[in-house]
């Protein structure tokens, strides 16, 4: 989902260091950080996919490119569409953002200690995770069943929005670890630097160039799991099952089941819609998120079927210690 000049959410590698003792949740409810484990998360931070760096630089090329041969067809008089939509790009990008970030600050409910304080304390967690000077602001708007979340910003503002309908999943009778992990991704996008207005600037070309552009948005999305993942390991299997079967379901979802399914789903046209897709597949981001040795994969689907007893024991018992 990566509508509105937004990064929305939809992993990170082993290696947890807890957050500040300001930030963690308490009471009976509280939160106990898992053990650190090593993994592919240098410098006790959560990794960036692999192929992040490499196809945003092909993006930022295809993007300088288009912009030297609309300036060159305009000196030469040939003015289309095309050629309009990129010069002016860099100010439709800027208003866009500018009117996401007013529509909230009229229209969303903000969050605050005192109303959302749940998902206040979420964000404010995983911004200090992920050393960020402050938290970003953070927005409740209406759902309508719909199942979403992302991350933009304006200016040097950044703000994540999270839809009514994920709060459902928070109470204390469903998934409240799945939405720390949905806002912990959000909170990534930020501190990755994919809301960054000249980020999106310089990707702008992959947004018409589908193969190159959506394997960028894919490699992002990763970027941005390691981060939920990071913040809340016990939640991504319960922010997959909400992705795949909704707010009501997401108990019964199977989540080894589905992430077999990343290696025994065969055929071309799995591999296509993955392929053309600016999120990973479900059933790929399941498998990287079980995964923790490696990157998701990006254009080829998991080899074979992984299985950590460890990180099985850790999802049986989240408080439990986790060594290796």
């Amino acid at each position: 989902m990566y509508p509105d000049n937004g990064q929305n959410w939809g992993q990170p590698f082993p290696g947890h260091r807890p957050a500040p003792a300001q930030h963690r949740w308490g009471g009976e409810t509280g939160w106990n950080p898992p053990v650190p484990v090593p993994g592919l998360m240098p410098n006790d931070r959560p990794a960036r996919h692999s192929w992040e760096i490499p196809l945003l630089v092909v993006a930022v090329v295809l993007t300088v490119v288009a912009y030297v041969a609309a300036i060159a067809a305009l000196f030469l008089g040939v003015v289309s569409t095309w050629v309009l939509i990129v010069l002016v790009a860099p100010i439709l990008i800027a208003v866009g953002r500018g009117q996401l970030y007013g529509s909230q600050q009229v229209n969303g409910i903000k969050m605050t200690p005192t109303q959302f304080p749940d998902g206040y304390r979420m964000v404010a967690e995983a911004a200090a995770r992920f050393g960020m000077t402050e938290p970003p602001d953070a927005y409740v708007v209406l759902g309508n069943g719909r199942i979403n979340a992302f991350a933009s910003g304006h200016g040097f503002r950044r703000f994540v929005v999270v839809y009514s309908d994920l709060f459902e999943i928070g109470g204390e009778a469903r998934e409240p670890d799945a939405l720390a992990f949905i806002i912990g991704h959000e909170v990534g996008h930020i501190a990755a630097g994919h809301a960054s207005y000249w980020r999106q600037l310089g990707q702008f070309a992959a947004n018409y160039i589908p193969v190159v552009g959506s394997a960028l948005f894919r490699s992002m999305e990763y970027t941005a799991d390691n981060h939920g993942y990071c913040v809340r390991p016990q939640g991504a299997r319960g922010a997959m099952g909400v992705l795949g079967a909704g707010k009501y379901l997401v108990s019964i979802v199977g989540f080894d089941e589905l992430a077999d399914r990343a290696t025994t789903e065969r055929g071309f046209f799995p591999w296509f819609v993955n392929l053309l897709s600016g999120h990973p597949v479900l059933t790929w981001r399941a498998a990287a998120l079980r995964n923790r040795t490696r990157h998701g994969h990006l254009f080829v689907k998991p080899g074979q079927i992984y299985r950590d007893p460890q990180q099985l024991q850790y999802a049986a018992d989240p408080a439990g210690p986790v060594t290796r």
